[in-house]
């Protein structure tokens, strides 16, 4: 729950840093900055008996992790500009739903459940982008779904290497790679201004040191000790903090209409991730691509 805490409230250092350095800036602040922290993990809790094959296993597959981590956190920090810190928080979430429906794309059964949760999801998100009568999925909305889109990639691509790597280099390769992407893309989109960074720098440090470091390393410990389902449910309120940090720190106010609108998309985010009898759709796409 601390984990779902530091998460939601990253979207407030997400959203007050927009005000001061882009969003490839901040990526590859945060970033290196995530890189940095996770570090000393590796000397508690990284294999110390790792093989050059596994370890270049870990280096390739974290790279190109951190390509979808990048693409991923690039939309949804362009899409926080134009959008409220909760909204931004539930429509993210919405990758738990995502994912088993990528399952179709492996010719997976999906559970009558889960088409149940994307219809309440749906309902949740008209209610959350209805907009003086109609229906409108505004810019930052419309940023911040397909970065949902990009975690549940990320997400199933960990899943299926995760056997193969070593998690804390893994994880601080995906870091550093999407901090070098940022940086290699940065003199074409953006001026870098170092006055911007200084102004920033606490919204950078928290999503770097905090966010990505601690959060990850906690993570890390408390799925240790935690089933997979109980801990994807808890680590689900990071929406819901981030609706109270939205509203408690940057002073965000939603209509009813939104309010009903992020409670449906959180009850639908939790009746995707209840345990079932048999294997679930994650479980059967996990299967697959092994």
């Amino acid at each position: 729950m601390l984990t779902a805490f530091i998460w939601g409230i990253a979207f407030v250092a997400q959203k007050v840093g927009t005000t001061d350095v882009g969003p490839l800036t901040f990526s590859a602040s945060r970033y290196f900055l995530g890189g940095l922290a996770v570090l000393p993990c590796a000397y508690f809790f990284a294999d110390k008996k790792l093989t050059k094959a596994k370890l270049k296993t870990t280096l390739v597959a974290g790279a190109f992790c951190g390509v979808l981590l990048f693409v991923a956190s690039f939309l949804q920090q362009i899409g926080i500009q134009y959008t409220t810190v909760g909204k931004a928080g539930f429509i993210t979430t919405l990758y738990i739903i995502i994912i088993p429906l990528i399952g179709l794309g492996f010719k997976k059964k999906v559970s009558a459940r889960i088409w149940l949760s994307v219809g309440v999801a749906l309902l949740g998100m008209y209610l959350l982008c209805l907009t003086g009568g109609n229906f409108t999925l505004q810019s930052g909305d419309f940023y911040v779904f397909f970065c949902a889109i990009g975690f549940a990639c990320q997400i199933l691509f960990i899943d299926y290497y995760l056997p193969k790597v070593e998690p804390i280099y893994f994880a601080m390769t995906q870091f550093f790679a999407a901090a070098l992407i940022s940086l290699i893309l940065l003199p074409f989109f953006e001026p870098l201004a170092l006055t911007g960074i200084i102004s920033a720098r606490v919204s950078i440090l928290y999503a770097g040191l905090v966010s990505a470091g601690i959060g990850y390393t906690l993570q890390i410990i408390a799925q240790k000790h935690v089933k997979p389902v109980v801990a994807s449910m808890i680590m689900s309120l990071e929406a819901v903090f981030s609706l109270l940090a939205g509203f408690v720190i940057l002073g965000d106010r939603l209509s009813s209409r939104e309010l009903i609108g992020c409670a449906l998309v959180f009850v639908a985010i939790i009746l995707a991730q209840l345990p079932t009898k048999s294997a679930n759709a994650q479980a059967d796409i996990k299967s697959e691509l092994s």
